[in-house]
C-alpha cells in the first residue's frame, strides 16, 4: 500500500521546497529553494531528516492534510504558529516538536505566525522525482516539487515511508527567536552607479516591504536611491539578497526565485546570515540596513551556521504535557479493581 499525504485544504500557497537548484545558473534556472533554510535545517532535524531534505513551505495560511499511510512523523518550524490534529477532542502541538499521526488523522497548519513563512517536514520526505538535482517548486517555470505547481485540494502528496520510526518526539532544547535589527549589506557591486549620497539614504532609512512582493522579490517602499547615469547597465549575474534599483529609485530585495541575470544597477547585497530574516518578512513588515565589509559578513556567515547547527544537534525528548489520546486508549493501564475505602478497623487503604 502506497503512503501519500492527502490535501484536504492547501491554504495561501504551499509548496514543496528543499534547499535550492544549484548549477544551472548559466542556463537561466532559478536556484529556488526555501525562503527561510534555518527553519528548514531545524524542521528536518526534528524528525531525524538530513538538513536539506524537502519539506512543505507554507505561506501565510498554513494547509489541511489528511494521513494515508499506516503513520508519518511530522514537525512544524515556525515562530508562533501551531499544528492542530483534528478529532473529538481537538490537540494542539505547538512548532518545534515532532508528532506521530495515524492513518486517518487529520491536521491543519495555523497560521504561519511572525513571519510570512513556516515549515511543516515529513519523517522520511517526500517521494517526488527531482528536477535537476532538486526536489524545489519553481512556480514560474512550472517544474519541481508536486507537478511544478502549489499544492491544490485532491493533491495526494507521495511519501517515501509507509510508517514511522518507533522512536521518542523530539523538541528543540533552545528553539530560535524572531530577530529585530537592520538587514546587514554588503555595498556594490554597481555602488559607483548611484551618487554619493545614495548608501547613506539606504542606511538610514526605513523601508517597508510592498504588497507585490513575492518569492522572487521584496519591492521596498520608501526614499528613491538616486542613480548617477540612469538606470540601465549591461545585464549581469544576480546573487540572491542582491538590492537592485530600477527606474522608480526604489529597491528590490531579490530572494528565492530571482533571476539569475539582470539589467538594473545593484547597490548591495544582504549578507547570507540575513537572508533567513529577509525570507520571513511580510508585506508592510518594517525593513533598515546597515553596511558591512566582505570579511563581517563572512564572520557573520561562519557564526549563523554554527549557531543553527549547534540547535539542529541539540534535540530533547519532548515533554509530555500533549497527550497522544490513541495511544492512551490502546494501553492497558488498568489490570485488577483498587478498593480506596475505608477498611474493617476504620482505616483508608
Amino acid at each position: 500500500m502506497s503512503a501519500h499525504l492527502l490535501v484536504r485544504q492547501p491554504g495561501v500557497h504551499t509548496t514543496v521546497q528543499d534547499r535550492g537548484r544549484f548549477g544551472w545558473q548559466a542556463q537561466g534556472v532559478p536556484v529556488s529553494g526555501a525562503l527561510d533554510g534555518e527553519m528548514l535545517r531545524l524542521a528536518n532535524a526534528l524528525v531525524g531528516n538530513p538538513p536539506w531534505e524537502a519539506a512543505f513551505e507554507i505561506v501565510h495560511v498554513g494547509p489541511a492534510l489528511e494521513v494515508e499511510t499506516a503513520s508519518v512523523r511530522v514537525a512544524l518550524a515556525s515562530f508562533g504558529s501551531t499544528l492542530v490534529v483534528e478529532g473529538d477532542v481537538a490537540r494542539t502541538i505547538p512548532s518545534w516538536r515532532s508528532v506521530t499521526l495515524k492513518r486517518g488523522q487529520r491536521i491543519v497548519v495555523k497560521g504561519t505566525g511572525e513571519a510570512v513563512c513556516a515549515y511543516l517536514a515529513v519523517e522520511g520526505g517526500f517521494a517526488l522525482p527531482p528536477v535537476l538535482g532538486s526536489l524545489s517548486t519553481y512556480v514560474r517555470g512550472k517544474f519541481g516539487g508536486f507537478e511544478g505547481r502549489a499544492l491544490g485540494p485532491g493533491d495526494r502528496i507521495p511519501l517515501r515511508r509507509e510508517q514511522a520510526t518507533e522512536r521518542a518526539e523530539m523538541c528543540l532544547s533552545d528553539p530560535p527567536r524572531p530577530e529585530a535589527g537592520p538587514l546587514r549589506v554588503v555595498p556594490g557591486p554597481q555602488l559607483d552607479h548611484f551618487k554619493p549620497e545614495a548608501l547613506d539614504i539606504l542606511c538610514n532609512s526605513t523601508y517597508t516591504v510592498g504588497r507585490n512582493s513575492d518569492r522572487m522579490g521584496l519591492r521596498l517602499e520608501g526614499p528613491e536611491l538616486p542613480h548617477l547615469h540612469g538606470h540601465d547597465i549591461l545585464s549581469d549575474g544576480i546573487a540572491t539578497g542582491a538590492l537592485q534599483v530600477p527606474g522608480d529609485r526604489r529597491p528590490v530585495l531579490l530572494i528565492a526565485d530571482r533571476q539569475t541575470a539582470g539589467g538594473y544597477p545593484k547597490i548591495g547585497a544582504v549578507c547570507t546570515a540575513d537572508l533567513p530574516r529577509a525570507g520571513r518578512l511580510r508585506p508592510g513588515d518594517p525593513v533598515r540596513f546597515a553596511a558591512v565589509t566582505v570579511e563581517e559578513a563572512q564572520a557573520l556567515a561562519r557564526r549563523a551556521s554554527g549557531e543553527i547547527e549547534a540547535k539542529a544537534a541539540n534535540l530533547k525528548p519532548a515533554p509530555a504535557g500533549e497527550f497522544d489520546l490513541d495511544r492512551l486508549y490502546d494501553a492497558n493501564l488498568v489490570s485488577g479493581v483498587v478498593f480506596g475505602g475505608p477498611d474493617e478497623e476504620g482505616e483508608h487503604l
